[in-house]
């Protein structure tokens, strides 16, 4: 299963996108999965998430990452790179 590194995640496109919905259970599942498949994942929040949620970018970042026990390694307008710990 190849891993996917931070480069080719900052490159390549997100593998998921948080919505108005924000961060219910199946999306927190589907990062974790995401995770255990790539290793690094991008993730795109959507302008109406941002005004529903009143949180930064940052904030989401930092929600996301404690929620799948991942580290957040950059934040960029809407997106951020997750890395998976340990690697």
């Amino acid at each position: 299963m190849p891993r996917r590194s931070v480069v080719e995640a900052v490159h390549g496109r997100p593998s998921v996108r948080i919505g108005k919905g924000g961060l219910h259970g199946g999306l927190i599942n589907e990062v974790k999965r995401r995770l255990k498949e790539e290793g690094t994942i991008k993730i795109r929040v959507l302008k109406s998430y941002l005004t529903v949620s009143g949180k930064t970018v940052d904030e989401i970042a930092g929600d996301v990452a404690r929620a799948v026990d991942a580290e957040v390694v950059t934040v960029r307008g809407r997106v951020f790179i997750l890395r998976k710990r340990g690697w």
